[in-house]
Parts: structure tokens; sequence; C-alpha cells
């Protein structure tokens, strides 16, 4: 095997693991699942059937990724966040053919305890603040926080919150890279 499972972590077959995932303690991965290279599954997770993670994707302890998720490149998922895949679960309706798509586009987090209704894109590199609940899409380098979540704000891609001037510019404090703001979508500039 070109990735490591821990000795308690289930692994059905039908998966497709990249080189140098690591998945930990009690967690398991469900048959037609995808994960990329280089990912990192922490304690009790549970990677539904036919969920797609791409290279890089790092998931803390305890979360679920419910089939109908994919999350691409450079996705952080953090401690105990959840996915829905069902807008009107019943216990006595089987609705697993009305599961609703969820893409979380590359490099976007998802901060601890956070809910992401289905069916709710979350743009490239957005951040979602810790328990925020989210049920409407997100915009690329969005920051959203609350119940139900709004948005407050832009960040980078190394999360650090955008200040824009008055021309719409603004530079990362870390990387400084300019970012602009025009017709309420941020660009990353040349």
């Amino acid at each position: 095997m070109e990735y490591f499972a821990h000795e308690t972590a289930v692994v059905d077959n039908n998966c497709k693991i990249g080189k140098g995932t690591k998945i930990w303690h009690f967690s398991h991965v469900m048959s037609n699942s995808k994960i990329g290279e280089g990912c990192n599954l922490g304690q009790n997770v549970v990677v539904s059937p036919n969920v797609v993670l791409g290279k890089n994707v790092k998931v803390q302890n305890n979360v679920s990724i419910y089939s109908g998720v994919t999350c691409e490149d450079d996705v952080f998922l953090g401690p105990s966040m959840v996915f829905t895949n069902v807008i009107n679960p019943r216990s006595a309706i089987n609705r697993k053919n009305r599961y609703l798509k969820t893409i979380v586009k590359k490099g976007a987090s998802i901060g601890a305890n956070a809910t992401i209704v289905c069916g709710n894109h979350i743009g490239e590199f957005a951040f979602i603040g810790a328990g925020a609940v989210v049920t409407k899409e997100v915009l690329p380098y969005a920051l959203v926080v609350g119940n139900p979540s709004k948005q407050i704000g832009w960040v980078s891609e190394y999360g650090h919150t955008l200040d824009f001037n008055e021309e719409g510019i603004a530079i990362c404090k870390e990387s400084k890279v300019e970012y602009e703001l025009k017709n309420n979508k941020v660009t990353k500039k040349a």
C-alpha cells in the first residue's frame, strides 16, 4: 500500500486512495470513495460511498463526509464539522436517491463544528468560521460566520482578512500578494 491506515481503520473494497494519505484511528472509508494524494483523515472520520477528496485534503477528528460531497485540492475540514445530504430527512422515508451535491472548491477552510447544508457550494479559498451554519452558496475568498451564516468580509489564500482600499485593492499581510474587489468578486492580481 502507498498509503497508511491505522489498524483500527476500516477501508472498504473499491476505494481509490492516493499515495502518502494517512487514515487514523477508528475511521471508515466506504466503497467507491476517491481520496487523493497526501490527505490526512483524523480519528473517527467517516467517508461515505462515492465521496471525492482531492489532493492534500485535511480532515480533522469526528468529521462525516456524506455521499454527494466533493472536496477539491487543499481543503481543510475542521474538527466535528458536518455535511448534510438530504434537505428533509425522515427516518421512515428512504431518500437516498435525492442526495444533493455539495462541492467545496480548492483551498477552502471550514471551521470546527460548522454545518454545511447540502446543495450549497463553497467557493475557492473561502473561510467558514467555527460553528457557522451554511444555508446558501459561499463566494470565492468569502469569510462567513454565524447561524445562519453571513458574509462579513474577504480573506486571502493565506486565510488573512483583506481590507480593500477605495480603489478596491488589498494586500495579504503574509504573502504580500495583491487582490482586487470588483462587482462583489475577489481576484488575485497577477
